[in-house]
């Protein structure tokens, strides 16, 4: 489909998320990937050709200066975030970057900056904002159901699913000179920015933690990945306005299963799903107090989601992250404030680490302080 609606994108990553990133597009109509990069040619080649791609570039720079394109979409290892996508908002691009925002939360600083400066959006790849169960719970939230809020639990699990260690992706994911960090960087991103967002994203105040690597891995991959990150991390942090979350995110544990992240007030909680290590999910669940009866209730939310949608002028507009990227390029809806969760986030993640490395509890300004650039030249 093409149109003067058409949105034209430039994708700077032609990997593994990039390809994911490429399929998501093909989902959405009027939409064109009007040009691709990576410095492996071949990769961008071959990009271009599976997806009808018509400019291919090894250079990111020179697809910032092609005229056609209004915004791009960045899939690049962490530390290479913060420069693409400044440039990119400064040559007038919106951007829409891959979690986490970017390899420590002083480059996150520097890409909102960048953002507000030149009046574009920045849009963090959160997906978990756009589950089901997540719209159901801010659905509940929004009504009150919960009444005050007060604590959350954030939890991922995998039981030994480690990257390329455990044969999974590659050893990019396992340094902290490339990814920054591990199991927080690379998933519990998603778990804790949900619970930021129904939270209504209260900063962050104080932040206690201690990271993990103790598990068996094969060790001529330990050799040649170089894997210096954490598999397992465990945290707790006082919020503004009171409110608490404690942090449980697992790349390798020995254990079968977790339950699913929750969230409580003084009228009602929800758990979200969880993993029994099996391959069962337990369901997404809300209990609450009616008549002095103590209820636990399942929620049907397909039937939500469909009345949802039916309901709404822009029924993909919450569809998936790149759907509800697109909708606010088109000026459908307002781009949720991903880029400020995922900063948040990034906070509270780099306060775990500085907790660990330091042996107490420490506060939210320590960790602003202290965060430096990870930034890598591109």
């Amino acid at each position: 489909m093409s149109g003067p609606n058409e949105v034209k994108i430039g994708l700077i990553g032609a990997g593994q998320i990039g390809r994911l990133h490429l399929e998501q597009y093909r989902k959405i109509a009027g939409v064109r990937i009007a040009a691709v990069c990576d410095i492996q040619p071949e990769a961008a080649r071959d990009a271009a050709e599976q997806y009808g791609i018509a400019r291919v570039y090894t250079d990111y720079r020179e697809l910032l200066d092609d005229p056609e394109i209004e915004a791009v979409d960045v899939c690049l290892h962490n530390n290479y975030h913060e420069p693409v996508t400044v440039a990119a908002l400064e040559a007038g691009m919106h951007v829409y970057c891959e979690k986490p925002i970017a390899g420590s939360y002083a480059d996150g600083v520097k890409m909102l900056d960048a953002a507000m400066k030149n009046g574009r959006m920045l849009h963090i790849q959160l997906a978990q904002l756009f589950a089901k169960e997540t719209k159901a719970a801010k659905q509940l939230i929004d009504a009150g159901k919960l009444g005050k809020l007060y604590h959350a639990r954030s939890t991922g699990f995998r039981r030994r699913n480690r990257p390329f260690v455990d044969g999974y992706g590659t050893a990019a994911f396992t340094r902290k000179d490339i990814a920054g960090g591990g199991a927080l960087f690379d998933m519990g991103v998603y778990h804790i920015s949900r619970m930021l967002h129904l939270l209504g994203n209260p900063a962050p105040l104080r932040i206690s933690g201690q990271i993990y690597q103790e598990m068996a891995m094969d060790e001529a991959r330990r050799a040649s990945s170089g894997f210096d990150v954490e598999e397992f991390a465990a945290g707790f942090v006082k919020l503004e306005g009171g409110l608490t979350l404690d942090i449980a995110e697992s790349w390798a544990i020995h254990l079968g299963g977790f339950e699913g992240s929750s969230i409580v007030g003084s009228e009602g909680g929800i758990r979200f799903p969880g993993s029994t290590g099996a391959g069962d999910v337990t369901p997404f669940t809300f209990h609450s107090t009616i008549a002095d009866l103590d209820i636990d209730g399942r929620i049907d939310l397909d039937l939500a989601e469909l009345r949802r949608k039916r309901l709404s002028a822009y029924p993909d507009a919450y569809e998936s992250s790149q759907h509800h990227w697109i909708a606010a390029l088109r000026g459908e809806v307002q781009l949720l404030p991903t880029a400020a969760l995922a900063l948040n986030t990034m906070l509270i993640s780099e306060g775990l680490y500085l907790s660990h490395e330091l042996g107490r509890e420490v506060s939210a300004d320590e960790v602003r302080e202290r965060s430096f650039s990870r930034s890598l030249p591109v």
